[in-house]
């Protein structure tokens, strides 16, 4: 029966546990030499042990690009895109797996901590300990709940009958426990570690304000968020594009609050093993050994405002034959410039350029990187540059870029967005988006005349603004989906096609004299680009249909878990 139940709730947390208390009706089965649920957790290096396991890269899942409209990966769409999502699916049964693996751990922790006392652990040793243990199982209920709704809330170790009877619990009071838990360990999680990165108290209202803001607990997510913003000791890097490289020019730690680092050096390509990596082929241009797969979706490079504020449909300033000319900086930080040095190669899609630059031998070579020379150059003549650097394509295509959970800009924008939704919009507000957009421009809120300030108190342009500006911060950092799904836009964005140039590459002398685009598309009240009339001009090209179904606001329990047990049933509405 176990091995059956290997992919529900009770095969990966509770039946863990359960053999944990079968194993005390006869204690010689634990070898005293070895650790076990019986002997295990009772001293400060074995807690310290079960607490730094729950750091694994599987247990801090990102949402994926490709579930979003900021990506394209030629004409090929993901489960979510094409709104084929089921109880069988790989993201639906990995996700729910690995948090509850993450929560009966934590539990393991939590109820056994307090043998460590026998050993001359402190009481406020122990209760820091427990409250790391509480963090982490805060974290993995808020992915689960952001992802499924209600969820079975398990604190404690269960019988095996009571198992078997245990449903789902609502969603309002899965979410009071998670917010206590995040609570107490934001009160004794020290603030900073000096040779660890781990969960500090910082991290903790982080992750408390996002959750909020995801539930719509508006008024704890502008709480939490303040906090983080005014007391902890993080502040904006200097720098946007530097980063997110796998080495900045100086540490990102000013700014990160949470992350899990990468090792190149330690990862075993044998078998896959954590510490995990970033494999850079799919997303490195053609002539950079790449195969120019993984990509920015056009919607995400005509999100960007110009530099007078406005959308390129409205901006004076837009130039559709020049696309990253007059645009917000951080569009360049996050898509490689036509024509710019990239990892030493002129990078140019166009047709026009056969041939590009190498900058390291001075000589023009052959251009890879457009579909006039190469079928399979970027679809859409993007590529990504978002902390990308030389190393991505050095011997082996690895790179080891921290995996950036949690920084401290997203906490100016939770709070900003949190305010606007409460009607509470005041000089704060303001200040909260302003700090983020000037950083872009090298420049503080207060050098106004250095870059596009918000000046409106308008709840429904604020929102707008506080969208948009969440799009160009954070793009490509795991949080666009959520992000739809919370805003209820993924019915929109996520029902359009995906666009790309013509191919065969129109050589007519009007397509190459409107090379890139003929003209801007029309940016919506949702700052959703429509490239439809461009495509009825037989300008551009569809990719692929994007076919999201509303049903997918959350996702299904999987199938496993409501065959074995009833009281899983019904699953989420439509499946």
């Amino acid at each position: 029966m176990i091995i059956n139940m290997r992919h529900s709730i009770f095969g990966a947390g509770v039946i863990v546990a359960l053999l944990g208390l079968a194993s005390c009706q006869n204690l010689d089965l634990n070898p005293l030499s070895q650790g076990s649920s019986e002997t295990w957790n009772s001293n400060e290096d074995e807690i310290v042990m079960s607490l730094r396991d729950l750091y694994r890269d599987r247990f801090w899942p990102t949402d994926q690009e490709s579930w979003t409209d900021d990506y394209t990966n030629r004409d090929v769409t993901s489960t979510i895109i094409n709104g084929t999502l089921s109880g069988q699916t790989y993201e639906v049964t990995d996700l729910w797996d690995a948090q509850y693996k993450m929560v009966s751990r934590a539990n393991t922790v939590i109820l056994n901590a307090y043998k460590a006392k026998a050993g001359g652990l402190s009481d406020a040793t122990v209760a820091r300990y427990v409250a790391e243990a509480r963090f982490l199982r805060a974290t993995a209920y808020s992915r689960l709940t952001e992802k499924f709704g209600d969820v079975p809330y398990v604190d404690s170790l269960l019988s095996i009958d009571s198992a078997f009877a245990y449903g789902r619990t609502p969603v309002a009071e899965v979410n009071r426990h998670i917010y206590d838990d995040f609570e107490a360990a934001a009160n004794l999680l020290p603030s900073t570690y000096s040779d660890e990165r781990r969960a500090t108290k910082w991290a903790a209202l982080g992750f408390e304000a996002r959750h909020a803001l995801y539930m719509g607990d508006y008024a704890r997510a502008a709480e939490a968020a303040k906090k983080v913003i005014d007391e902890s000791p993080y502040k904006l890097h200097d720098d946007y594009a530097d980063l997110f490289l796998p080495n900045p020019a100086k540490s990102n730690t000013d700014e990160v609050i949470f992350a899990l680092p990468r090792s190149e050096e330690l990862y075993d390509k044998s078998s896959a093993t954590e510490p995990y990596v970033i494999h850079t082929q799919p997303y490195l241009p053609r002539m950079h050994g790449g195969y120019a797969q993984y990509c920015p979706s056009w919607d995400l490079l005509a999100s960007y405002l110009c530099t007078d504020g406005l959308p390129i449909d409205r901006s004076p300033l837009f130039n559709p034959k020049k696309p990253f000319d007059n645009r917000d900086p951080r569009l360049a930080a996050t898509i490689v410039p036509f024509g710019s040095n990239f990892l030493g190669i002129e990078y140019d899609p166009s047709p026009l350029k056969t041939k590009v630059m190498n900058y390291a031998t001075g000589k023009e070579v052959a251009n890879q990187d457009t579909r006039y020379n190469m079928q399979y150059a970027s679809y859409n003549g993007l590529a990504l540059k978002k902390g990308v650097d030389e190393t991505w394509a050095d011997a082996g295509f690895l790179a080891s870029n921290d995996k950036i959970l949690l920084r401290l800009a997203e906490m100016y924008l939770d709070y900003a967005e949190a305010k606007i939704e409460l009607g509470s919009i005041d000089q704060s507000v303001l200040d909260a988006i302003n700090t983020v957009r000037a950083r872009a421009y090298h420049c503080t809120k207060d050098q106004v005349t250095r870059y596009p300030a918000v000046t409106t108190t308008s709840q429904t342009e604020l929102r707008r603004i506080v969208r948009m500006e969440r799009r160009m911060e954070l793009a490509w950092e795991g949080l666009r989906y959520m992000d739809l799904v919370r805003w209820h836009l993924a019915e929109k964005a996520l029902t359009r096609k995906n666009y790309g140039m013509r191919y065969p590459m129109d050589t007519s002398d009007s397509y190459m004299h409107n090379w890139f685009w003929a003209a801007a598309p029309t940016i919506d009240e949702d700052g959703l680009p429509d490239f439809s009339a461009l495509e009825s001009q037989q300008k551009i090209q569809a990719l692929s249909q994007r076919s999201w179904t509303n049903r997918q606001y959350l996702w299904p329990i999987p199938t496993t878990d409501l065959e074995i047990n009833p009281k899983m049933r019904p699953n989420n509405p439509g499946y």
